[in-house]
């Protein structure tokens, strides 16, 4: 929002919310209708027919270029501002579909008061000629004094401001403003569009490919890396008074009065407004390597949809717990397929001196558990260590179901001269876990899958005096094998806390004591919640400081801030210098490492409901 906002600030469909798109679907009702009644290829109004198409591409075009520029900042290389973006600006520029919503209402209503329309040709090579010239000339003319102008101290705090809240800047930051402001660029861009249509020279190739264009000028100079080759320039010096970079674009959002240009410098040549480090901002941005990570946290799609979750995906996605309330997952095994199954970086984040990265292995949860796909997850796994080993990684940790062949104890034995560390994480759960029971409880009952974690859950608490019961016999006589203390089969399901893992039922959670049962999970996966009158723990999971930064997407279903026991076991690692491997059957200290946590700002989670 604009520090002083103005009128017309906010978009008049806003109080619909997600149901704003339904405001183009009578047009497009009629618009198919008309196709279906249509008779003959005469009676056919092609522009009609194709405005959904076209605004359908729109978003799928800026959808690429968002997942591209994330892809590519994250890596590091080519990178120009060096700054994090936070949950603030994902949600100020949630809504970059509004000027998509308006695109497609302008169309409609022009179509149905402007005859001309519906007879537009394909292609007429003086339309696309003359759209181009006016662009040159008037468009970017005018545009350079309306920019100036929104720079005054009364138009920036009513409107302009709202666009400059993003400093660094993603390829949707151009399109965020208000509704008001916005109203002013579709009068200036609709010079071209109305003037070669009243001249008799527009055709369907001028009108959605003049529109095309600004998209995709003004999603390049808001991707915040640098890719234009400076051979383009070489060979004609000329072009670059008309065409602007990534980085010459970028000054403006940290310098704010230079480089007012739309996408044709030349007017900040003319008037003096050009930055003076334009050129070797561009110079040194298109030379700056790709970042090696301090610390490297291994993790994998879950559910189908999960794809489009991931800060690569869908922004205001991403910035959102997971659930699994619709699914697509044709088009996200596609997604997978097309990528070609190579582990992929997804996120880059900063704690002080510690460059961290997330790296996704590109299968779903179910694949884990299926023995033609074991196979080739595991080497997947075993590439994305040797890759953090060579790029001088001191941590790799393995979060969700990664943790195969002996949590990661495999490798270790298979690559012993390995300088990078792989920590699984188990110390760190364990002390989440004992932390979350409240204090002064004698007794707890433990449910769930038996492993490695589950074993040194019940050895801790057997440790410090506090009496462990099972649903099974089975299940007891394991744990007591494990364990220093002795574990007791439930016979009345008293108990008021419940450790519970994978595997827990329905049924199972119906036994439990009505009003205060707290459920504290340390499976990977968050018990499905059955019972309304009952608390439910994250799985193990610590809310990050605040000097961890670039924060901006959540981890699988925790809340904002909240990082995952592997995640930050790795990031604790890597600040103590530990240099351990917390793997196979070993657990780290779980006290030094819960003291480490809280030392460096870490903190615990509150209870879920």
């Amino acid at each position: 929002m604009a520090t002083k906002p103005g009128l017309l600030t906010d978009w008049p469909w806003k109080p619909l919310g997600s149901f704003k798109h339904m405001i183009l679907a009578p047009w497009a009702m009629h618009s198919l209708y008309s196709l279906a009644k249509a008779k003959n290829e005469l009676e056919l109004d092609y522009f009609n027919v194709l405005i959904l198409p076209f605004l359908l591409s729109r978003a799928l075009h800026n959808q690429i270029w968002i997942s591209f520029s994330r892809h590519r900042t994250a890596k590091g290389d080519n990178r120009i501002v060096h700054r994090p973006i936070e949950f603030q600006q994902v949600d100020r520029e949630t809504n970059w579909d509004d000027q998509i919503l308006l695109n497609g209402f302008l169309f409609y209503f022009f179509n149905s008061i402007l005859p001309a329309t519906s007879s537009l040709p394909a292609w007429r090579t003086d339309g696309v000629i003359i759209t181009a010239l006016l662009h040159t000339g008037p468009i970017e003319y005018l545009y350079y004094w309306m920019h100036r102008a929104l720079h005054h101290h009364y138009l920036y705090s009513r409107y302009h401001s709202h666009h400059h809240s993003s400093i660094v800047t993603e390829p949707i930051s151009s399109v965020i403003h208000p509704f008001a402001e916005h109203i002013a660029y579709y009068l200036l861009f609709s010079i071209p569009l109305l003037g070669t249509l009243f001249i008799g020279t527009a055709s369907l190739a001028s009108v959605f490919g003049y529109i095309t264009y600004i998209d995709f000028m003004n999603n390049m100079g808001h991707c915040n890396f640098e890719f234009v080759p400076k051979c383009l320039f070489s060979i004609f010096p000329p072009l670059k008074y008309f065409m602007y970079t990534p980085s010459f674009h970028s000054l403006h959002h940290t310098q704010f009065r230079t480089n007012y240009s739309l996408f044709m410098p030349l007017y900040d040549y003319i008037y003096g407004t050009m930055d003076r480090s334009s050129d070797a901002l561009y110079e040194s941005s298109l030379e700056r390597p790709q970042e090696s990570p301090d610390v490297v946290h291994l993790t994998h799609l879950t559910t189908p949809e999960s794809i489009f979750h991931l800060r690569l995906g869908f922004a205001s996605f991403a910035s959102r717990p997971h659930e699994s309330k619709w699914s697509t997952w044709p088009l996200s095994w596609l997604l997978t397929f097309v990528y070609g199954g190579g582990t992929f970086l997804v996120e880059a984040n900063i704690l002080g001196k510690l460059k961290l990265q997330t790296w996704t292995v590109p299968r779903y949860s179910i694949q884990y558990g299926l023995k033609g796909q074991r196979r080739r997850i595991n080497t997947l796994i075993e590439e994305a260590i040797l890759e953090a080993d060579a790029r001088g990684s001191k941590v790799i940790s393995l979060g969700l179901l990664n943790q195969l062949n002996r949590s990661g104890e495999v490798f270790i034995e298979r690559y012993p001269k390995l300088k990078t560390k792989v920590i699984d994480g188990s110390s760190l759960a364990v002390a989440i876990v004992l932390n979350s029971i409240p204090r002064g409880t004698t007794e707890i009952l433990f449910r769930g899958a038996l492993s490695k974690l589950a074993f040194a859950i019940v050895s801790a608490l057997s440790q410090r005096g506090i009496q462990v019961a099972t649903f099974y016999e089975t299940e007891m006589l394991k744990l007591s094998a494990t364990t220093e203390g002795e574990v007791a089969v439930s016979k009345s399901y008293t108990q008021r806390v419940w450790i519970v893992g994978d595997g827990l039922s329905r049924d199972e959670q119906l036994k439990a004591p009505k009003g205060t049962t707290l459920f504290i999970p340390f499976s990977h996966f968050p018990p499905k919640k059955e019972r309304d009158d009952a608390s439910y723990c994250h799985t193990p999971s610590m809310i990050a400081p605040p000097s961890l930064q670039n924060l901006h997407s959540c981890e699988n279903w925790l809340p904002r801030r909240v990082l995952s026991a592997a995640r930050v076991a790795g990031i604790l690692h890597a600040l103590e210098g530990w240099d351990v491997h917390e793997c196979g059957d070993s657990v780290f200290d779980v006290d030094k490492i819960w003291e480490a946590a809280i030392k460096h700002g870490f903190r615990p989670t509150t209870i879920c409901k």
